[in-house]
């Protein structure tokens, strides 16, 4: 059975002394690329945001970041402005060995709605493409690292698992923003029967 690391948002921005940073983010670099080496298939996300991006505080007069509002699609946090499409920031983490991804997937890049998970918009509805990319490969068995804990990695974990996916997360091989959302997430992934695991059990 084909086997897949999913490397999520590895970016700077998500890292410290970058916009929206994960404390000790970059730390997931050298676990992922050590984990690209053993793996037959790699695919990694990007968040990609226009500057106007309604997920953004920014664009919402009064608000700051981390307040929660409601958008057409439901709930959604506001972020400091972060991952804007083109900028440093945006880019893959330049250690990070990128020649071993078959599929770099964009997402985040309609203004209108935010993306976490890297099989589905925040609406829960709208896909990717990356579940029929997976399929047509015949992968059945998905391993999710990156950042970060409690928004894109679990999302996009968990969304796996409800796929029909088998799915591990590789813990050391990521970061959270708060402690209180990697409690919250690990708790959703569990119970959609998400592995949790560190990379030297792989």
């Amino acid at each position: 059975m084909s086997t897949l690391l999913l490397a999520v948002d590895v970016q700077p921005d998500f890292m410290p002394g970058g916009a929206l940073p994960a404390p000790d983010g970059e730390a997931v670099v050298p676990v992922i690329n050590r984990l690209l080496a053993r793996f037959p298939h790699a695919v990694a996300t990007q968040d990609w945001h226009p500057a106007d991006h309604s997920s953004f505080a920014s664009q919402h007069p009064g608000r700051a970041p981390f307040e929660t509002v409601t958008l057409p699609y439901g709930e959604q946090v506001l972020w400091p402005d972060h991952c804007i499409q083109g900028t440093p920031g945006a880019a893959l983490h330049p250690a990070l060995d990128a020649r071993r991804f078959e599929l770099v997937l964009r997402k985040g890049f309609r203004k209108a709605i935010d993306s976490y998970s890297a099989f589905f918009e925040n609406d829960r509805r709208t896909p990717t493409g990356l579940h029929g990319y997976l399929q047509e490969r015949g992968i059945r068995d998905i391993a999710v690292c990156g950042l970060a804990r409690g928004y894109c990695t679990d999302f996009s974990a968990e969304d796996a698992a409800r796929l029909g996916y088998h799915v591990t997360l590789v813990e050391d091989a990521c970061r959270g923003i708060t402690p209180e959302a990697t409690a919250a997430g690990a708790r959703r992934l569990l119970d959609r029967g998400v592995r949790i695991v560190t990379s030297d059990a792989l």
